[in-house]
Parts: structure tokens; sequence; C-alpha cells
């Protein structure tokens, strides 16, 4: 949708789920006093990543969760949570293997999925209760093929907070099936009123061998373009994946490993600027969607940034409506069906977008509405 939208002049993008922001000032300097004083600033580092900043993320991870894990044997740099996931994946899967997502769920996880010959085994999230997970149904999709779970909480696309009585569930089952939980986690930091609710199942010791945690600065530190994040995982499970890592791109840029090394050496006081934006800009996108009842119907999200609503005007599918509100209306959303079979008849808006954008945005879907 992005590159269809790029064709059509004058249109806005809801659609993709890059912050308005940009990259915090004292990252920024920082990046560049290194980069005039370190001589090794433009060489590859080890597979794994940078010691310092390698400890610098273990580091985080204790103050953030309570466990320790070894700088080592446990943490590889990656170049964002989707070159993580996909040497993950790539690591894992063997032909016919199973990944549970989620559904609905990233669309990466399920390309990349199958790119590796696997296979995305969708566990249906209930829609009536605000996306909740249905624990109910996931231990009959665990087969002898599956390998892990994937978690992403806050949710893409439903902005959904999942429960640490929930989390604790899967993580109970993951452990009894002697399978991974493989913790996606770019939205941690925008949970909004519900950071209470909020929960890291990474933090929990007795799962700790069955658990790969993959966090990344695109969001949170709005450095999407440096392509930045971490996994941390069992050593075992280390020595494998560093062998696919390198195989495929040496080790992430090191200019952007000297960008998170700067970033977790200082506070990070943008990240409640960006949060108290993020929830003016949820709120505005709420009033919105409440004027058009007659079009979509939505549930608040807890965290994240994106709506999930859904389609009640009639339609064929998800992915026509958004073509036509494209080329008709000039409004760009993602078609629901991206996400998996439950996102069919839904749209995925982002709302990271600055006000302007959003307003003139809605602007339109009424108009065509109106006259349609």
């Amino acid at each position: 949708m992005a590159m269809l939208s790029a064709k059509v002049p004058g249109a806005v993008s809801l659609a993709w789920g890059l912050p308005s922001f940009r990259t915090p000032q004292y990252i920024r300097e920082g990046v560049i006093e290194r980069l005039n004083q370190d001589p090794d600033a433009g060489k590859y580092t080890l597979p794994d990543g940078l010691p310092e900043f390698r400890e610098l993320v273990a580091a985080k991870h204790l103050a953030e969760t309570g466990i320790q894990v070894s700088p080592d044997d446990n943490i590889m740099i990656t170049a964002g949570n989707m070159q993580g996931l996909n040497t993950m994946f790539h690591t894992m899967l063997d032909p016919g293997d199973e990944i549970i997502l989620t559904d609905p769920c990233f669309p990466s996880h399920i390309q990349q999925i199958i790119l590796f010959n696997g296979k995305a085994v969708y566990w249906p999230l209930d829609e009536a209760n605000n996306w909740r997970l249905n624990l109910e149904t996931l231990p009959s999709l665990i087969t002898d093929k599956t390998q892990a779970i994937v978690l992403v909480s806050p949710s893409n696309p439903t902005g959904k907070i999942f429960t640490k009585e929930e989390l604790l569930l899967v993580g109970e089952i993951a452990f009894q099936h002697n399978i991974f939980v493989i913790i996606d986690d770019p939205y941690s930091s925008f949970t909004y009123e519900n950071k209470e609710k909020f929960f890291n199942l990474a933090s929990v010791k007795k799962y700790q061998e069955h658990i790969v945690y993959l966090h990344s600065f695109s969001k949170a530190y709005a450095m999407s373009g440096w392509r930045l994040g971490y996994m941390i995982m069992p050593q075992e499970l280390k020595q494998e994946a560093i062998k696919v890592h390198d195989a495929t791109m040496i080790c992430a840029p090191r200019i952007s490993q000297l960008a998170g090394i700067v970033a977790l050496s200082s506070p990070s006081p943008h990240k409640e600027e960006y949060s108290s934006i993020l929830a003016k800009r949820r709120a505005l996108m709420a009033e919105r969607l409440t004027n058009i009842p007659h079009i979509f119907s939505w549930q608040k999200p807890e965290g994240a940034y994106y709506m999930f609503p859904q389609i009640v005007t009639n339609h064929k599918n998800s992915t026509s409506f958004a073509i036509d509100l494209l080329n008709n209306a000039k409004v760009t959303v993602t078609p629901g069906s991206a996400f998996g079979p439950s996102g069919e008849h839904h749209v995925r808006m982002a709302y990271c977008v600055d006000e302007d954008t959003i307003n003139i945005a809605f602007d339109r879907i009424e108009n065509y509405f109106s006259i349609k």
C-alpha cells in the first residue's frame, strides 16, 4: 500500500507504522562525536555486535526484567527486529516446521516463515473481548512440528496488551511442550494509561531457556532507518543463530551500534514526550472514528500506535476497500487481510503520523462516503 500510495499524487497515508519523530538530538550528537573520535567507526564489528553495546543491553535487560544474561553467551545485536526474526526463523525451521502466530499478527512474520518453508499456524484472538488471547485453543494447535509461539504485546495491529495471567499461561504451555516463546517487542514504551498492565514474560526465570526476546530501537528511539535491535536467547540457540547472522550480513551496521551505545548510555526523556504526543493522536483518531459509525466499528487500543477498525459499510473485502479508498479518496490504509484470516474486513490505521495528516485523512473519508 505504501508503494501504491506513492503513485497517487496528494495521497495521505495512515498505512505505514513509521514514527513521525526525528531521532533524538542526544543520539544524533553522540554519534557525530563518536564518528569523529573512533578510528574504527566505519569498520565491521564482531558478528554478535560491539562488546560495549552488548554489555549495555545486558544491564538494560537486568534493570527491566530482573534477569541476568551474559553479553557473550545470550545477546546478539541485529539490524532491527525484522532481521532478528528472519535469523531466528532461518535457524529453527526445517521444511514443514510450524510457528504459532496470534491472528491477527504482523504480516512479515507470516512472510518470513513461508520463505523458510515453514508453516504459519494461526491462533485466533477473541475480538469480542478486545482481542484477548484465547488460551483454551492454544494447546490444540501444538504438534510435534511446532517450534515456537510468537507474541507481540502491545500488539500490531490491534494495540492489545496481553495480561500477566495470560502470558504466564502461554509460558507454561510452551515450557510443558518444550517449545520457544519468541517475544517481538517494538512497542513496550507506548502503553499510555496501561503501564501497570504491561508484563514482559522474559522476566520469568523459569522460562528463560524457552524465551527469545527481541527489542527494536525503531519505535521507542525513532531510529527506524538506523536498522538496530537486539536478541536475547539461550546460549545454545545463539551458537546456531550467529552462523546464520554472520552468513547473511556479517554484523549490524557499526554506526547504528554506536547510536545504540549512545541511546543506552543516556537517560531517555524523549520516550515520555513521544508517548504523550501519541496519546493525543490516539484520542484524535478515536474521536474521528466515533463520528463515522456507519463506516467503521472500532475498539480502543491499549498500546502501540495502531487502530484496527472493522469495516461495517458495504464492501467486498478489505483489500478492495483499501484500494478504492486510495484511488478515490486519496487515503491510504492497510487491508486487514494482510494480518491473517481474522484481519479480513478490517483495516489498520497508524496514528504515529502528525495530527494534520489524521485530520486530512478523515475529512476525505467522511467526504467520500457522504457522496458515494
